[in-house]
């Protein structure tokens, strides 16, 4: 039997939930909690970076291969719930990293290009860009991946690419071209460069940011952190050779 006492020690819907809210609006207030929350914003996109890429290579076993995957993804009831959460994740990450950029800009009065990190480095797939090293230019692959992202969302999305014929015509009428159809032709079309460049960027990015995440969870440790920085540099390769094969296909193979 509950008594009275016990049912007014309990928290009420309400009250969980503005604990909720306070506790991460504790977490976002400071430097430790925001780059927790990239962190943890950022091994998710890799996941489903992987995902993508998996579903994307389809194109090279066959038209039927890639259309009945394009079906059946589109065909999930949860896709809008799925595809509302990688927005949230991946604004979440863009703006936490231009808080984080802005921060580290006041804090040292010096532009983000010429800081130097604090923490060590491990080598980069890509090595030393023009710029420095990687950690100095996390900001700038960022925004070019963004720009690189935005494309795609044209391409595919939105479908306003001009080179690409996203409908087709029959003796009934006016119909949508298939999957594999659309994503050849955006392939061969201009958007191909912009694909290259991102791609690579994107390994670039991956390189650095794979492994400091996980800094930035608090899993440093002498033994694992230095596999983890060599996993980094063979996921990055990975991703960005994946990635980057579809359009290379797409113009010089298909």
């Amino acid at each position: 039997m509950v008594t009275k006492s016990a049912e007014k020690q309990q928290p009420s819907p309400s009250a969980s939930g503005k604990s909720a809210t306070k506790w991460i609006m504790t977490l976002l207030s400071s430097s430790l909690g925001q780059k927790f929350v990239m962190g943890i914003t950022g091994l998710l996109l890799c996941g489903f970076l992987v995902v993508h890429l998996a579903g994307n290579l389809l194109v090279y076993v066959g038209a039927d291969a890639y259309n009945t995957y394009a079906h059946d993804l589109h065909s999930m009831m949860l896709l809008p719930v799925a595809e509302v959460g990688l927005f949230l994740l991946l604004f979440a990450h863009i703006a936490l990293a231009f808080k984080l950029t802005s921060d580290n800009r006041k804090a040292r009065h010096i532009s983000y290009h010429e800081k130097q990190s604090k923490i060590e480095e491990p080598p980069s797939f890509f090595g030393k860009t023009p710029m420095g090293r990687t950690s100095s230019w996390m900001f700038l692959s960022g925004s070019i991946i963004l720009i690189f992202l935005i494309v795609h969302m044209i391409d595919m999305k939105l479908h306003l690419n001009p080179a690409v014929a996203y409908t087709v015509e029959t003796p009934e009428g006016v119909i949508e071209a298939d999957p594999y159809s659309i994503i050849v032709q955006v392939l061969g079309s201009w958007s191909a460069a912009v694909y290259i460049i991102g791609t690579i960027i994107l390994g670039f990015h991956l390189s650095h940011g794979f492994w400091s995440a996980f800094q930035s969870l608090g899993l440093n440790h002498p033994k694992y952190t230095p596999w983890i920085r060599k996993f980094a540099i063979l996921f990055a390769a990975v991703i960005a050779i994946g990635f980057a094969s579809l359009p290379i296909w797409g113009l010089f193979i298909h």
